[in-house]
């Protein structure tokens, strides 16, 4: 079993607990998941099956769209409704205009900090240990960008918002910083992942979905098979020689490719792209890169 499983990870379950799950249930030790939910969050989380977790490098450049719940009024430790408030209740909340203009400002790129109770790591531990500890850390800024963000609702204290933003972007400190803009302190109430990528939270499953179609044989209905996975990338179709020769290391120049709308052209080797190669039985049989020869591809990662 080898592929991709859109999951609807419920309340409550750690991103974790999600894999333990389908361990048990698939009967597969390796898995895998990209894209870590808080427990109070929900929504899509990808998790890959065997080989499939070779790529989630690649998946690292697939934006990211929440629904954020976000309650104003004031801040707490944790960034969401688990931590301790930091300040009295302001009363005087903004308007929706102040609130809409204050959300423009963080489109773009900006630095921003990850939350206290968090597991980016300072020192090899996460932050989240010195913060229980009532430690002190520097906390340093990440560069992330946030490629639009928009009020949907606003029913005071509590504002609907939905924000697209790169990997690696905390939808927590995002709410923490809405608050200090505003003056009125601000945490995350609730998170809903609706998007990674290509993949949308409609064409998930939730866990006793997929255990049900396990169970009755419909692994097809849940598992997106591996040739299908980076479909926005060119590929090509090597022959029986070519594929042994990438699946030893060397480097292959292929005929012809197709780019991520299915169109044929010539085998050239754009900057920094990134080419799937399949065998002549259709299984995938690499990733590779432009070499320095031109038109020839160099396997960056190899698949049995």
């Amino acid at each position: 079993m080898v592929g991709l499983i859109l999951v609807r990870k419920p309340v409550a379950w750690t991103s974790h607990d999600v894999v333990a799950f389908l361990r048990r249930v698939l009967g597969e030790r390796r898995i895998g998941h990209f894209g870590t939910l808080d427990p109070l969050a929900t929504g899509l989380l990808l998790a890959a099956v065997g080989p499939a977790t070779r790529l989630f490098p690649y998946f690292g450049e697939y934006d990211k769209t929440y629904a954020a719940r976000i309650r104003l009024g004031y801040a707490t430790e944790t960034y969401d409704g688990e931590g301790s408030p930091t300040s009295d209740e302001c009363r005087e909340l903004p308007s929706r205009d102040r609130i809409e203009a204050a959300l423009r400002l963080f489109e773009g790129e900006i630095d921003q900090l990850p939350p206290p109770y968090s597991a980016k790591k300072h020192m090899g531990k996460p932050l989240y240990a010195y913060a229980r500890k009532s430690q002190e850390v520097e906390r340093r800024p990440s560069r992330v960008t946030i490629k639009a963000i928009s009020l949907r609702s606003y029913d005071p204290p509590f504002a609907e918002a939905e924000v697209t933003c790169s990997s690696g972007t905390y939808i927590r400190s995002l709410a923490h910083d809405l608050g200090l803009n505003l003056g009125c302190g601000a945490y995350l109430a609730g998170l809903v992942r609706t998007r990674i990528g290509p993949y949308r939270i409609e064409d998930s499953r939730e866990p006793e979905e997929i255990r049900a179609l396990r169970e009755s044989g419909e692994t097809a209905n849940f598992l997106i098979p591996f040739e299908e996975l980076l479909p926005e990338r060119p590929s090509a179709r090597l022959d029986d020689e070519e594929a042994a020769a990438v699946r030893n290391g060397r480097q292959v120049r292929p005929a012809s490719i197709r780019d991520g709308s299915g169109a044929l052209s010539p085998a050239t080797a754009p900057g920094g792209q990134i080419l799937r190669l399949f065998g002549p039985d259709g299984r995938f049989a690499a990733l590779a890169r432009p070499a320095e020869n031109p038109g020839f591809w160099a396997p960056v990662v190899v698949f049995p």
